[in-house]
């Protein structure tokens, strides 16, 4: 774990953090790798075998997102108006980013909160990886849970982003639709040195979908997280854990990724995929209980 360590920093110096999915899966499995060396290699072989589907889909999301703005015009201004109507008489007439980016964003400095904030929006890319790849390890069934609602989380917001593009903040702000708003996700880093630490990320952000801002899949990503660990943990640790989906929704608002509307469709999206495959589940419980029980059988005739 130690030589994954070091490896693992200097690939984030020279090549920057790991948020494509293929280059992610690398250090998630050489990860699983180090930490049980002492296991024959046809183990390790099984967690390719298992995760070789989940990285090909991420793959085609990746992909299949970037063509979801051809020829599509954008939703904006209702957008603009639902934030509005939520926050306008509390902001006076600001939209939340608008109202947060004049109060916190300095373009001279990176403050502490951009720190945290580049931070934050860097988790969404390894947070739900770390822990599926923790489940692989110590709960196939539970893995195999989560990798299903992941899956059904992933292909209902990119049906939404081609049924509905809508563009975020910083592109209203860009084509003069909204005030003045600068992206500023990763600028946090800056403040350590660590320039070359957004390069895939940055690169990724040039080259994904600039309309799939409805719903807002990195809100729905922290919350499909913790919501799924909720009910393992004691209740003292819910506040704690339900921070987080509350940061990611800050940082996306400051930053200019996402307006407040994508954050709350995000969670709707969250209960849609619990409910639908958990009854989706018990359903095919049912079924598979039926068939390996069989119908019951005949009683014997009774002759006088």
């Amino acid at each position: 774990m130690s030589v994954w360590g070091v490896a693992f920093v200097a690939g984030w110096f020279g090549i920057g953090l790991p948020t494509d999915p293929l280059y992610a899966f690398v250090w998630l499995w050489t990860a699983t790798v180090a930490w049980n060396s002492h296991r024959p290699w046809r183990t390790h072989l099984r967690f390719a075998r298992d995760w070789l589907p989940v990285v090909l889909l991420l793959a085609a999301y990746n992909l299949s997102r970037g063509f979801a703005d051809n020829g599509a015009t954008p939703h904006v201004l209702e957008l603009v108006a639902a934030d509005r109507w939520m926050f306008g008489w509390l902001l006076g007439g600001d939209v939340p980013t608008v109202w947060l980016q004049e109060r916190l964003y300095d373009p001279e400095a990176v403050r502490w909160w951009d720190v945290l904030a580049s931070w934050v929006y860097f988790s969404h890319f390894v947070v739900a990886l770390a822990a599926a790849v923790v489940l692989w390890l110590r709960n196939r069934d539970r893995w195999a849970a989560f990798m299903r609602r992941w899956a059904f989380l992933c292909a209902t917001g990119l049906v939404t982003y081609f049924l509905y593009p809508a563009a975020p903040p910083w592109w209203a702000a860009k084509y003069g639709l909204l005030e003045e708003v600068a992206r500023i996700s990763t600028r946090g880093w800056r403040a350590f040195g660590m320039h070359g630490a957004g390069n895939l990320l940055n690169a990724g952000q040039i080259a994904s979908n600039p309309v799939a801002a409805m719903p807002s899949l990195h809100t729905a990503f922290a919350l499909f997280v913790v919501v799924f660990f909720l009910g393992s943990v004691r209740r003292r640790w819910w506040p704690l854990l339900l921070a987080y989906p509350l940061a990611m929704t800050f940082t996306l608002v400051y930053a200019g990724e996402h307006y407040v509307i994508d954050v709350l469709v995000g969670w709707a999206y969250v209960g849609m995929t619990f409910l639908v495959v958990g009854l989706a589940e018990r359903w095919w419980r049912r079924r598979t209980t039926g068939r390996v029980e069989g119908p019951p059988a005949a009683e014997p005739s009774v002759t006088s």
